[in-house]
């Protein structure tokens, strides 16, 4: 069972709203729940929960591109929505124009370079291990340090973590109104 809503933060305070993620199926879809949330570009905050297994947060801010922060990265790469998050954060959501060229495997020799060496080969290796999401913290960690949530604060929440979070934002009486 998933739990979302969102949260703009205007010049009257926080806003909340509780939103479907039925036809959520990218992060671009996520991204654009967000931004019609505040035509003003005020910042929106993407809360996301699987029950109490794993959080995530996205945060948008007008055109720029999107903070994201997720509490486990195991938990929620098995998961649909976590996935689409995981997926960002660890660089495997690459367009086909990437995949294509990686298909081509061009590693420089075509351009007379050398072939790669043992330690390029070993950070590729490493590159490709990467993408599996470790079961721990993934993502922005200061993505509300500004908010007045600190990087230790958020790496410290376990049960109810979206409720501690609001709350330390000044949010959460609006956050339980959509609850």
């Amino acid at each position: 069972m998933y739990f979302a809503a969102l949260l703009t933060l205007t010049e009257d305070g926080w806003v909340a709203s509780d939103t479907e993620l039925d036809d959520v199926e990218t992060l671009a879809d996520l991204i654009g729940l967000a931004r019609e949330a505040s035509p003003d570009d005020d910042p929106v905050l993407v809360f996301i929960e699987q029950e109490d297994a794993w959080f995530g947060i996205v945060r948008v801010e007008g055109e720029e591109d999107p903070r994201i922060f997720v509490s486990d990265g195991a938990a929620a790469a098995r998961s649909s929505y976590g996935e689409i998050l995981t997926k960002e954060l660890l660089g495997a959501d690459r367009d086909d124009e990437a995949a294509d060229l990686d298909a081509l495997d061009l590693d420089g020799t075509e351009d007379g370079e050398p072939a790669d060496t043992e330690d390029e080969t070993e950070e590729e290796t490493e590159a490709v291990a990467g993408t599996v999401p470790p079961a721990a913290p993934v993502g922005d960690r200061l993505i509300l340090d500004d908010l007045g949530l600190s990087e230790k604060e958020l790496l410290a929440l376990e049960t109810d973590a979206l409720s501690e979070i609001a709350d330390a934002l000044g949010a959460s009486e609006v956050l339980e109104t959509v609850r």
